[in-house]
């Protein structure tokens, strides 16, 4: 059962944040094991995802939470291409598959859902791998961003495709910068 986009449980001693970004309020959701999700303000609409974080501790000072803020402030600054997080995922064989091979994309480049599908062992999976992909709890740092359609339009994001431009765009701004 998921309590919240592909996260299925949420420990004791879990906390969370909000940060402003440029696109918008991120909620950061850690506990003593690392990042479980990255979700964004729309997420908010939800009254299922918001019993779960009203039920959670607000803690800015959380050391997890602060490196999240941190890396995230560099990728939007054009200072960070990778991140480097403890994350917490839980999901079925192929999603796990799917969100794996998500973090391989590098930064500023994209591919088409088909071939993340054919990467991951099935071309035909494309549209198995679109719904992995929307249940990706870790947003931004595992970059469902990049992946569009075969035709090279934007398609499907949870945070909406204006911020799947947004994202995009940055990272083209960035690409040829030595980053870490």
């Amino acid at each position: 059962m998921k309590i919240m986009r592909g996260v299925l449980y949420i420990p004791e001693g879990a906390s969370y944040d909000v940060m402003e970004s440029p696109v918008g309020e991120l909620i950061i959701i850690t506990s003593p094991k690392g990042l479980h999700a990255i979700l964004w303000d729309i997420d908010l609409k939800n009254p299922k995802y918001t019993k779960v974080i009203n039920s959670l501790v607000k803690n800015k000072n959380e050391k997890i939470i602060l490196k999240t803020k941190k890396q995230l402030t560099e990728y939007f600054d054009g200072k960070r291409k990778t991140f480097d997080l403890p994350l917490v995922l839980n999901g079925t064989d192929f999603q796990m598959k799917a969100w794996r091979q998500l973090q391989k994309i590098p930064y500023a480049k994209t591919i088409s859902y088909s071939e993340q599908a054919a990467k991951i062992g099935d071309r035909k999976k494309a549209r198995a791998v679109g719904m992995a992909n929307g249940l990706n709890p870790i947003s931004i740092i595992i970059p469902c961003h990049r992946v569009i359609g075969s035709n090279g339009k934007l398609v499907g994001f949870g945070g909406g495709l204006d911020k799947k431009a947004f994202l995009l765009a940055l990272e083209q701004k960035y690409r040829n910068r030595l980053l870490s």
